[in-house]
């Protein structure tokens, strides 16, 4: 649904300090820089960009405003979490099960260097169903659709001319 989300920092270079630690700890690295201004971090493509504010004001966290990154492992959890304490961030939630936003929610929860809410979250994805093949769907279709009566063919007869 996203195509990226910013965050907005007091300074790009001070903040990729703390963000290439806490990241990579997920498997995500740096994929554009436009320093002084501007950092993206993502699998190939830039979707999470730490940048100055675009008005050019003091950086400021968004009240109710958070970050969840996807972690493919518990251990990528724990990772996240120390990494992100090792380089200035502040413990906002340790990591573990989250019982009250699904049975299968593990995550951790930090704030980065100038206040900004980031979580590192693994949860069960629904595993898809089966595909069905395609013959057998249009079998299936034959066999629900009623077939129309068919109608009779009117044969002509020939008139049997008096002469």
């Amino acid at each position: 649904m996203l195509h990226h989300v910013s965050v907005g920092v007091h300074d790009v270079e001070r903040a990729t300090t703390f963000y290439d630690a806490a990241l990579a700890a997920l498997g995500y690295k740096r994929v554009m820089e436009f320093l002084p201004y501007a950092v993206a971090y993502g699998d190939k493509y830039p979707s999470f960009w730490v940048q100055l504010p675009h008005n050019q004001q003091a950086a400021n966290a968004g009240n109710g405003v958070h970050i969840g990154f996807i972690a493919r492992s518990k251990d990528a959890v724990h990772r996240f979490h120390s990494a992100a304490l090792a380089n200035g961030g502040t413990n906002d939630g340790e990591p573990g099960p989250r019982p009250d936003y699904g049975p299968d929610y593990y995550g951790a929860f930090v704030l980065d260097l100038d206040g900004n809410k980031l979580e590192a979250t693994l949860t069960a994805m629904p595993k898809p169903k089966a595909k069905i093949k395609a013959k057998a769907v249009k079998k299936t279709a034959k066999k629900a659709t009623p077939k129309a009566p068919q109608k009779k063919k009117k044969v002509a007869k020939k008139r049997k001319t008096r002469r």
